[in-house]
């Protein structure tokens, strides 16, 4: 990504900053199980609107974590998330989740590119050094994005995660600023 691009739009979607008029959306995802359940270790469970509403609100906002809202260029629709957690400012290192909300959006780009706006963001901007993530190891569509940006396998925690019956692994990966590359 050059200088001159715009920091938080690519081609297809737009970094913004989270906003409380978006609650009804992420409200609608958390009822969505294999979503939730791709997405993140923790047992999924619908959250209220209201629920969303205050944790969207700009007062209860975490120094150390930086959320974007992922809308598409063409219509301004909101179709995900991406945030930059457990900033550790001194060590200038941060763990990632991203999450595509929208079904119809999943596996058609929209997240690799939200994903590579965010690492520029991560590398470029706020000058971090190591950006980490934790994916479940079955999560094939995920773990093969991470990697094709440059994210490298780390450590496995064995079969860290309890779904429908079976146990998986969890995949810890991490990409440093020198082996991050801008685009597939």
């Amino acid at each position: 990504m050059t200088e001159s691009q715009n920091l938080f739009t690519g081609k297809l979607v737009r970094l913004v900053a989270p906003s409380r008029d978006d609650a009804a959306i992420l409200a609608r995802w958390s009822e969505d199980a294999s979503y939730l359940r791709a997405m993140d270790t923790d047992y999924a469970r619908p959250i209220s609107e209201q629920e969303f509403a205050k944790r969207l609100d700009p007062d209860q906002r975490d120094p150390n974590w930086i959320e974007f809202h992922v809308r598409t260029v063409e219509d301004d629709r909101l179709i995900g998330f991406v945030a930059l957690h457990t900033i550790e400012w001194n060590n200038a290192t941060a763990m990632l989740s991203i999450g595509i909300g929208e079904p119809d959006y999943r596996g058609k780009g929209y997240g690799s590119e939200a994903l590579q706006l965010v690492l520029n963001y991560a590398f470029a901007e706020l000058n971090l050094f190591r950006v980490g993530l934790d994916v479940i190891a079955t999560n094939d569509r995920a773990v093969h994005l991470y990697e094709n940006v440059g994210f490298q396998r780390e450590g496995i925690m064995r079969r860290a995660v309890h779904r429908e019956g079976r146990r998986h692994d969890v995949l810890h990966m991490g990409l440093l600023r020198d082996e991050w590359r801008t685009g597939p």
